[in-house]
């Protein structure tokens, strides 16, 4: 398994499970469109669901290489370089700040 998977089919919903006041301070729905591994979506809208593919309204949308994600999830401080490179595109930079709560 893909460290990308591992992410989201273990690390996270474990980390949401275990801490249910995280997801409620996110209250968010993120899609993660990650290039060469596929897409999931977190609703932490009261649903608190890491699942595999696309969300019909998500808040925020990620969309990133493989390589690049997989950077991200050694070295959460290096998301604000690869939006600066074009390397991380996400559609709302304000709720993609609650992420670091996830990532951490």
């Amino acid at each position: 398994m893909s460290k990308t998977a591992g992410f989201f089919n273990e690390y996270l919903p474990n980390k949401i499970e275990k801490n249910p006041d995280l997801a409620a301070s996110v209250n968010a729905v993120f899609q993660f469109d990650v290039e060469g591994a596929g897409s999931w979506y977190v609703d932490l809208k009261g649903n608190d669901v890491v699942a595999e593919g696309t969300h019909d309204a998500p808040d925020c949308v990620l969309t990133t290489a493989q390589s690049h994600w997989e950077d991200i999830l050694d070295n959460p401080g290096s998301a604000v370089g690869k939006v600066m490179t074009g390397k991380l595109k996400i559609s709302n930079l304000g709720l993609a700040t609650k992420l670091q709560k996830l990532l951490a």
